[in-house]
């Protein structure tokens, strides 16, 4: 966590900000307590999408749908202002290192067991987002925080904000906001076309392929942005390190075709069985 800046504000909604968590294409997010006391994350939105009327709106839908998430599994939004000049919304702050941080600055890949306890949780929090109307659209392992009662899956919906999940699009806005994350999109927002819950179970294949091996399947940026999103398109993905046992479930996450791609409760029947065995 980094300590205030000068141009942080002090407090935003009734709660006291306590430092910055990070920033990204929405905005920034900052460690806060409630009047309360509760601890939460506070995302607020960019000035220059808060001028955007239709941002605007996505964002309150998008808000009051992810309100109604909550459960064990993401983390609960709490409090909200999308009229507000600068709109932000509140969520319960999760204490715990993101998937990323385990994989690549800790422990490295994941033991099977884990890698298969992972991915159930994984699917539990995908259908509780996916019944609650959303698609989340950014699933990566930044995004995913470890805890000891398993992974919380954050910043879902949220994202859906910056465009309209009904129209086709470029994987770059007009903004220059990528409509995903590099290594972790699916074939369908590399194209610019619409996604819908099925790419939710792709970007799960990429993760946990990731978690697997300690390397993104479609590899990295360093040989251009354009190559690796035609490889996220076209080619197929290097899937060595993921168990044997797994390498089936992840391998069909990855299908390019969305309709060839397992639903989530078969992916959760077959989770259970290997956790069972």
């Amino acid at each position: 966590m980094q300590s205030l800046g000068a141009d942080d504000p002090r407090v935003i909604g009734g709660h006291r900000l306590l430092g910055r968590l990070g920033e990204g294409g929405m905005g920034r997010v900052y460690l806060a307590r409630s009047e309360r006391g509760r601890t939460v994350a506070i995302k607020v939105v960019r000035s220059e999408l808060a001028r955007q009327t239709d941002f605007r709106r996505r964002f309150r839908r998008e808000i009051e749908a992810a309100a109604r998430v909550g459960g064990e599994w993401t983390a609960p939004v709490l409090d909200a202002d999308t009229e507000s000049a600068t709109p932000w919304v509140a969520t319960g702050y999760i204490a715990g290192p993101s998937l990323a941080e385990v994989v690549g600055d800790t422990y490295g890949p994941l033991p099977e067991r884990t890698l298969t306890a992972l991915a159930s949780g994984l699917v539990q929090s995908l259908r509780a987002i996916h019944s609650a109307g959303l698609v989340h659209r950014d699933l990566k392992p930044a995004n995913i925080l470890v805890t000891l009662d398993g992974p919380r899956v954050i910043d879902f919906g949220i994202a859906r904000a910056l465009d309209a999940a009904d129209r086709s699009e470029g994987p770059l806005t007009r903004t220059g906001a990528l409509l995903g994350s590099p290594g972790f999109m699916s074939p369908e927002q590399v194209r610019g076309l619409p996604v819908h819950a099925a790419s939710d179970v792709f970007c799960l294949g990429t993760v946990l392929a990731y978690a697997a091996s300690g390397r993104m399947p479609f590899g990295t940026e360093s040989s251009g942005m354009h190559a690796l999103l035609f490889r996220i398109a076209e080619e197929q993905p290097d899937l060595t390190g993921v168990p044997g046992r797994l390498y089936g479930l992840v391998d069909s996450c990855l299908a390019k075709d969305p309709d060839r791609r397992p639903g989530l409760d078969a992916l959760a029947e077959q989770l259970d069985e290997r956790i069972d065995a």
